[in-house]
């Protein structure tokens, strides 16, 4: 079973194995309105077809950079069109990325310094030891 593009609908064990993570997380996740309704088996097995998987892997790696779930919740609200008014879609959404491009881009400043230390750090203990065996 490949996950990544199934061809059938795939039971929540398995997609949460493959994903890594927990099923009680993908419940938690459709509890909080991030996950749309999704199909049931006979004996109320959840089954989750290739855009269930893809809005899936959309917020874990959204989850990755940082989106809280409050801003998750939003960008779902913002997506369900049959619910929303086109006109506020923009300003919200550009107003969220702009946001966590500042996020990303006080992080890069700050990686950047930081290797910048650990360069001269390095230069400095390099020179000491060449400075060492001279002698």
């Amino acid at each position: 079973m490949a996950v990544t593009h199934p061809s059938a609908p795939v039971q929540i064990g398995a997609l949460a194995k493959e994903l890594g993570i927990t099923t009680r997380t993908i419940r938690y996740y459709e509890e909080i309105g991030l996950m749309g309704k999704t199909s049931r088996q006979n004996g109320g097995t959840r089954m989750y077809d290739k855009d269930d998987i893809l809005r899936l892997k959309f917020i874990l790696k959204l989850k990755n950079l940082g989106v809280s779930l409050k801003e998750m919740q939003e960008l779902a609200k913002i997506f369900d069109f049959h619910n929303q008014d086109f006109s506020t879609i923009t300003p919200k959404v550009i107003e969220i990325l702009d946001r966590h491009i500042r996020m990303v881009d006080d992080k890069i400043a700050e990686l950047s310094s930081l290797r910048q230390d650990i360069v001269a750090y390095r230069v400095r203990i390099t020179d000491f030891l060449n400075e060492d065996q001279t002698y």
